[in-house]
């Protein structure tokens, strides 16, 4: 079992950045993935982007078509923490950001944080 602790929300101006965080502790050594999501309000929670956790199974990673460029996702190996730094943010990205693991190459995103609040003012 693994828990996951986001932070680094808040209410910004659009074209600002934001880094979330996202804390994992238990047994983390088996994580596959790390990824983000959102979830704005009347919306259904979408993928933002994946990497994989362990430098052994390799660095890939996957973003949705509205975060590729603006955003990045990625891992602090001497912490067990992952990060996605949001840059040129938009009203649109206005959401409930949660981080999320696979445990394996195939399962689900079984994990998830708390989630952390996000709004991009105009």
């Amino acid at each position: 079992q693994v828990q996951l602790v986001e932070s680094g929300g808040g209410s910004v101006q659009a074209g600002d950045s934001l880094t979330l965080s996202c804390v994992v502790s238990g047994r983390t050594f088996r994580i596959y993935t790390v990824g983000w999501f959102r979830q704005a309000p009347g919306k259904d929670r979408e993928f933002v982007a994946a990497r994989h956790w362990n430098v052994a199974n390799g660095s890939l990673t996957r973003y949705s078509d509205s975060a590729k460029g603006r955003f990045t996702i990625s891992r602090d190996h001497a912490r067990d923490a992952a990060y996605l730094q949001m840059n040129f943010l938009k009203p649109e990205d206005t959401a409930v950001y949660f981080c999320a693991v696979q445990m394996t190459p195939r399962g689900d995103f079984g994990s998830w944080g708390q989630g952390t609040q996000v709004t991009v003012s105009s």
